[in-house]
């Protein structure tokens, strides 16, 4: 793969995207992708040939992986392995980008915590915030650029923080799934997608709806929406509109342009300026402005 430049996406060889290598040491490709929506409908689903990890950084789609569909936005991480397969619709209008790190096999054969990425089907999961930054500073620094020795390092040390996230992730799935049998299929099968209609709405709203509206759009109440967003996600809707709004604010600073983070407040649907500092500073540790500073090229 070149360096840079426009094609198809490696994620679905029919879709148009632009992409940049950001580096390939060791049996390990590290890259960014935009995808440019043409089609909105579903692409066809086609076997993975990778062992892949497809880290959200901005827009919305859905996914269909091994039969299973789901939305997929700036928090959205899925773990593939050759075999898998996906298919991909992007029927809110907007596109996405993602971060993509493909390793070989042999290299995860030496590593004793990637024996349960070998041995079962694909993951498909969410980035904390303390993740998702530590996936957008590995990739500023690999644009500003590490020899190879670094940067192999570098994506161990992020390859190993990934599957300890995803393998606790798996296990609180897992206790959730134990819950659910009390429940009716069919009750569980509506809760699923409501919390997945309600991660739409979000996620592909300009962050003015209020949580009234949100129900409304969804069709329920508030209370109801709550406690079952809760249930299905294990996160509330507040906590989750406040990490897509993080991982929009992030995307943004990385950028040159620059913007004051006064116009950047009013835009993402923040009080003023001081709620944006403060609600990004409890998500990710740092204000605004240090992140400008880290994230930049």
């Amino acid at each position: 793969m070149p360096a840079e430049g426009t094609g198809s996406d490696p994620r679905r060889k029919t879709t148009p995207a632009r992409w940049r290598v950001l580096g390939h040491p060791d049996g390990m490709l590290i890259y960014q992708v935009r995808c440019i929506v043409e089609n909105h409908g579903w692409t066809e689903t086609a076997a993975e040939d990778q062992f892949k990890i497809v880290i959200g950084r901005s827009g919305t789609y859905q996914r269909r992986l091994n039969g299973r569909t789901g939305v997929s936005d700036a928090t959205s991480v899925l773990i593939t392995r050759p075999g898998d397969e996906m298919a991909v619709a992007h029927p809110y209008g907007c596109g996405d980008s993602y971060t993509c790190l493909e390793i070989d096999r042999e290299v995860l054969t030496g590593r004793p915590d990637a024996v349960g990425w070998l041995d079962r089907a694909g993951w498909a999961g969410t980035s904390d915030a303390s993740l998702d930054l530590a996936h957008r500073l590995l990739v500023a620094e690999c644009r500003r650029g590490l020899d190879r020795f670094e940067m192999a390092e570098r994506l161990h040390r992020f390859l190993g923080r990934l599957l300890q996230h995803s393998a606790l992730a798996a296990h609180d799935a897992g206790a959730e799934i134990e819950r659910a049998v009390r429940r009716r299929p069919a009750t569980l099968a509506a809760h699923r997608r409501l919390a997945d209609r309600a991660r739409e709405v979000l996620a592909t709203s300009d962050f003015t709806l209020g949580l009234e509206e949100v129900a409304r759009e969804i069709g329920t109440s508030p209370h109801h929406l709550s406690r079952v967003f809760q249930r299905m996600t294990g996160s509330s809707l507040t906590a989750y509109r406040n990490r897509l709004r993080v991982r929009a604010v992030l995307d943004t600073l990385a950028e040159p342009d620059g913007r004051p983070l006064g116009a950047l407040a009013s835009e993402y649907g923040f009080a003023d300026q001081a709620h944006l500092t403060r609600v990004v500073r409890d998500q990710v540790g740092h204000p605004p402005a240090r992140l400008r500073r880290l994230l930049a090229d």
